[in-house]
């Protein structure tokens, strides 16, 4: 694999193999503010990151985490419905490469599972770019620390 793409037009995560070629396509969500790398923002940053952390390797499908540490609750699509949008399963952490989002670590921008899997394919998330649980849990098994990601309108 060379590098992930995210497309914020398409609402796709596309695993890119060193030809050019996409050998695996997940649906997501990303910032329901649209584009930015100002802090507090709540929009998702553009241009090249790179995994910079791995968080979340043997844990259950639907783990819930809060400040990247699991907090003993594991969710189940069968929960009553929350507004707000949960850290679940997995995390990559993501770290900007560019000037214009640098502060994409500080920002806590990541790529993760979600409890709000009926909105993924939509722009709903604070910043993050969000993917079902199973796909992040497939993702995750594809990529290493240093792997990058670069995100485009």
């Amino acid at each position: 694999m060379s590098h992930l793409r995210v497309s914020i037009s398409a609402q796709r995560l596309d695993v890119v193999e060193s030809d050019g070629s996409i050998s695996r396509s997940f649906p997501v969500s990303t910032a329901k503010k649209g584009v930015g790398s100002e802090p507090n923002s709540n929009q998702t940053p553009l241009g090249w990151h790179r995994i910079s952390e791995m968080i979340g390797g043997g844990k259950e499908l639907g783990t819930h985490f809060v400040g990247r540490k699991p907090t003993g609750r594991v969710w189940k699509p069968s929960d009553p419905v929350e507004e707000k949008n949960l850290v679940l399963t997995r995390i990559l952490r993501l770290d900007g490469e560019e000037p214009g989002n640098a502060t994409s670590r500080d920002r806590y921008i990541y790529i993760h599972g979600t409890n709000r899997e009926d909105r993924i394919g939509q722009p709903t998330s604070a910043g993050c770019v969000c993917l079902r649980n199973a796909d992040v849990m497939e993702l995750y098994e594809l990529v290493t620390p240093g792997t990058r990601v670069e995100i485009i309108p």
